[in-house]
């Protein structure tokens, strides 16, 4: 069924996941992964290398094109079979608009400053004027904790701060669903809480968020809902303290006695 007319009422999730599939070669990445994301929540995916939390997250926004499957952003179908060409490249463009994403490596452009880097895609994208775009920006950075970095490029800034810099620029957007993947994973230890601390101000004002993360403590924290993911399957999902203090299933048991901190 075409949802291209399809408007979203309080009830619509922000995002489901329905019977989704994912394959790279003769490897079988996702198998039927099925979640829903309501308004305002905080969903944590857990699970070793390879199980799949990336590609599932990248599915959301089309950066992976999934084999089977549907999956919504308030109740618009995002990989919509039946566009092609032009008329799915406007559609995705759209879509991307209102999803925000933050990846482990922070693919800051490195010929513009920081403010640049936060306001180029609302001029570009929405036609914001430059005076409009650097006041936006400016509240951006001071969000972040990074106002005074305004004109510094990026080479200049330390891995937090780049990481600060990438999530101000997807917020930059206004986006509806924030997605994060091991937004911390190539950080140093020292440097991680800073942009915790940036996620958590998020969560507090009840930005919807998909995180895959490897910080158990930080997702076991701020989450609403956890899943642990292995073999490209949910292995278990519940609350989170639930999760991270007495899971069902052995799988999850053992990988938390690996990783599990504090």
């Amino acid at each position: 069924m075409s949802t291209e007319n399809q408007t979203d009422t309080p009830d619509t999730p922000m995002v489901e996941i329905r019977d989704v599939y994912k394959r790279f070669g003769d490897l079988e990445v996702l198998k039927g992964i099925n979640l829903t994301v309501n308004r305002g929540k905080i969903i944590s995916i857990i699970g070793p290398s390879g199980s799949g939390k990336s590609t599932l997250l990248r599915s959301v926004n089309h950066l992976e094109v999934i084999e089977k499957g549907s999956i919504f952003l308030e109740g618009v179908q995002v990989n919509r079979p039946d566009l092609k060409g032009l008329a799915f490249e406007r559609h995705i463009n759209h879509i991307r608009q209102n999803m925000g994403m933050v990846f482990q490596h922070f693919n800051l452009f490195p010929h513009l400053s920081t403010i640049d880097n936060v306001t180029l895609a609302p001029r570009k994208l929405k036609g914001m004027e430059a005076k409009a775009a650097r006041e936006w920006g400016m509240e951006l950075l001071n969000r972040v904790g990074l106002a005074e970095k305004a004109d510094v490029f990026p080479n200049w800034l330390s891995g937090g701060q780049k990481q600060r810099v990438a999530i101000a620029r997807a917020l930059a957007m206004k986006p509806k669903v924030m997605l994060f993947d091991e937004a911390t994973s190539a950080l140093d230890p020292e440097l991680v809480e800073e942009v915790n601390l940036v996620m958590r101000s998020l969560a507090e004002e009840h930005m919807t968020m998909l995180i895959v993360t490897h910080e158990m403590g930080f997702a076991r924290d701020v989450s609403d809902w956890a899943m642990f993911m292995d073999g490209g399957v949910v292995v278990e999902e519940c609350a989170p303290q639930k999760l991270f203090s007495n899971p069902d299933q052995e799988r999850t048991r053992n990988f938390l006695k690996k990783h599990l901190q504090g």
